[in-house]
């Protein structure tokens, strides 16, 4: 079969990336972590409506509850980050701007984790 690229697309390496099939499986696998674990969460609030404080504090600080609600806040931040990178690139055409968003949407994926980790652990061991 004829290469199809011109000589000019291949030197400034324009073209599939090959990691568009990962990032498409990252997505559909984050997806499928995260339909038992919202179900989790949904539950875990409804539970906790009306508690008081106290027991919120024991509930969230069992390990069980804990590593789910971090595997909850650490999936669902990976899955937020991959859905806006690809809306990102599919609807961002200048490659400066592009590469802006890309990063604040990475610093702010990142840093909505970083804080829920860091909520999670401090009501789960009292600090």
């Amino acid at each position: 079969m004829p290469e199809m690229r011109t000589p000019l697309s291949k030197v400034r390496g324009l073209g599939s990336a090959k990691s568009g099939a990962k990032t498409w499986w990252r997505e559909r696998v984050g997806a499928a972590a995260l339909l038992p674990l919202t179900l989790f969460f949904i539950w875990l609030v409804l539970s906790l409506a009306g508690s008081d404080h106290a027991a919120a504090v024991a509930t969230i600080g069992n390990p069980f509850v804990m590593v789910l609600l971090l595997l909850f806040i650490l999936v669902s931040a990976d899955h937020m980050k991959l859905g806006m990178q690809v809306i990102i690139e599919d609807y961002v055409h200048s490659e400066g701007q592009k590469v802006v968003w890309l990063v604040l949407n990475t610093f702010f994926s990142y840093g909505l984790a970083a804080a829920g980790v860091v909520a999670v652990l401090k009501i789960g061991f009292g600090m």
